[in-house]
């Protein structure tokens, strides 16, 4: 989410601990001395003062990362699987990208100002998932929606192949940036505002964090995107088989029509550009129960066509 005026405390921690393991922040700075790469992938910087402070406000410390010859070769391979549009916009508008350590959520998305009009942006990533594969990240993220602890027995996992989580996340963030540019979903300064859809966002959302109204249910308005509270690890079946009634590739995608964006576009690119796997499996004792798979369902496949100018050459 882009917002335009400083982020309160109390929101934070809302969104960090409610809703963070992405946060797209609109809380500018500056990051000073640094010199343009042409690559965006050498376009490591320190994070801007602004998301240090914003941090340490809600009671965290994070820290500087400082990255290893293993860890420069991940992000530059990171960079180059993103389709051709993201290359060519992180080419003009990223500004920077930092990584974090002690940081409480996966990765951040603000603006940084600039000299002149040019939209630029940092992203600032928790270090650790550096070294986590795509299916690890996505299963510790998707368990953070289920109460667990009382039925053991009931697990949540995501099969997602085993390239570096860096992918996915580099791929999801840079499409925050490409729809700040491109206004892919449309721009407002106010969550509830009601302003003309897009071709993305029109017949699926009615406002920014609103689903259309056939899309609204009632046991999905109580997972952790669309309240901030955790849901009975017992209702998984029954959350998934709801969701196949939707046009969202995950339950993060129904956030807000910029993760639903992300969520599509990043998940299309990862299995049918990257030919790798991408489900949900919910199990009891071992056996399968349900399983999601978001490629597959019919009102995910008409929204597809919308994702074609990511890859026409440039």
């Amino acid at each position: 989410m882009l917002m335009k005026k400083k982020l309160s405390l109390g929101y934070v921690k809302f969104l960090v601990t409610a809703l963070g393991l992405f946060l797209w922040a609109g809380v500018y700075g500056q990051v000073p001395g640094l010199v343009v790469e042409q690559n965006p992938a050498k376009r490591v910087a320190t994070a801007p003062e602004s998301v240090f402070k914003m941090f340490q406000e809600a009671g965290m410390a994070p820290v500087n990362h400082e990255l290893t010859a293993l860890e420069v070769m991940k992000i530059e391979k990171a960079f180059a699987a993103l389709p051709p549009l993201h290359q060519k916009i992180l080419k003009g508008h990223l500004h920077s990208i930092s990584f974090m350590d002690n940081m409480p959520n996966t990765a951040l998305t603000s603006p940084v100002e600039g000299p002149d009009s040019t939209k630029t942006f940092n992203i600032t990533f928790r270090a650790g998932i550096l070294h986590e594969t795509i299916s690890e990240w996505a299963t510790w993220k998707e368990q953070t929606c289920y109460e667990a602890s009382t039925t053991p027995t009931y697990e949540i996992s995501i099969e997602a192949g085993d390239l570096d989580a860096i992918v996915y996340i580099l791929l999801h963030e840079a499409t925050h940036v490409l729809d700040a540019v491109l206004e892919i979903t449309p721009p407002v300064l106010d969550q509830a505002d009601l302003v003309e859809p897009t071709p993305l966002t029109e017949g699926v959302w009615y406002k920014m964090n609103v689903p259309n109204e056939k899309y609204i249910d009632s046991l999905l308005e109580k997972t952790r995107f669309r309240s901030g509270k955790k849901v009975p690890i017992e209702s998984a079946p029954e959350v998934y088989k709801a969701l196949l009634k939707t046009p969202f590739v995950s339950l993060y995608g129904m956030a807000s029509w910029s993760e639903d964006f992300a969520e599509l576009a990043t998940i299309y690119h990862l299995t049918k550009k990257m030919n790798q796997p991408f489900y949900v499996l919910v199990r009891k004792n071992k056996l399968e129960l349900t399983r999601f798979e978001p490629m597959k369902n019919k009102l995910i496949k008409r929204r597809l066509k919308q994702l074609k100018f990511l890859y026409r050459e440039q």
